[in-house]
């Protein structure tokens, strides 16, 4: 089935020549010059995965995003100023999958798209035969449904994005060992995409965060400071 990418820009240009090039790869695109007029459109009629600049009038790509993650999961990459690291850092810890800094390749734009793509693919189909033979994995509180992608804690559900899923999954498969972040980044972050240290902390700060909204006492996620992550059963 053909993928839906919607982009959400004030420049036109941008918006014109990245469209170009996703139909040009056999993807389908929706376009909106700004946050408000998209928003309604993205909760009526979700596509596959959203592009926001974030530095946009009336309604910025941060804004766009917080009210957005109140109705939809849908994956999310920002389009940044190259020196807009706060930006970054905050859209991340709002629940964006993944950054991309202007000036961009067109050609990374899209290798991205496709790796998050593929992500959702394995984690939301429900037929998917691997995540079924795999079956829930369970450690402790935690109950993550890979087919299903679902996850609770102590019965409650918590909502993740599909890149904080897979860096929790990967915690969550070995309790008590540690993941340095390359490895995180290594299975949140396929193809050779190049992402920093800050991105997987940031990922990790949501989750933390997420499971403290149902939970004010958890702490199965530890901080091993110059090593990495481990996760903690309890």
């Amino acid at each position: 089935m053909t993928a839906t990418i919607a982009l959400v820009d004030d420049d036109r240009n941008i918006l014109t020549s990245v469209s170009i090039a996703l139909q040009t790869e056999g993807f389908l695109t929706r376009v909106y010059s700004d946050g408000e007029t998209a928003l309604k459109a993205l909760i009526d009629n979700p596509p596959d995965l959203a592009i926001f600049d974030i530095k946009m009038p009336r309604m910025d790509g941060l804004e766009l995003l917080r009210r957005l993650r109140e109705k939809s999961q849908i994956p999310v990459i920002f389009l940044t100023s190259k020196d807009d690291e706060l930006d970054e850092a905050l859209g991340l810890a709002m629940g964006a999958d993944d950054y991309i800094a202007k000036p961009f390749s067109q050609r990374l734009l899209i290798a991205r798209i496709r790796a998050i793509l593929r992500r959702a693919e394995l984690t939301q189909a429900p037929d998917g035969a691997e995540a079924e033979a795999q079956g829930p994995l369970e450690r402790g509180r935690l109950v993550m449904d890979p087919a299903r992608h679902r996850v609770t804690w102590g019965g409650e559900s918590v909502t993740l994005t599909v890149t904080e899923f897979l860096i929790l999954e990967t915690l969550a498969q070995r309790p008590g060992i540690v993941r340095t972040r390359n490895q995180l980044m290594d299975a949140a972050y396929q193809d050779d995409i190049y992402v920093d240290d800050r991105t997987i902390d940031s990922h990790i700060k949501r989750v933390r965060r997420k499971f403290r909204e149902v939970d004010p006492e958890f702490d199965a996620i530890e901080t091993l400071y110059g090593a990495g992550y481990r996760f903690s059963e309890e």
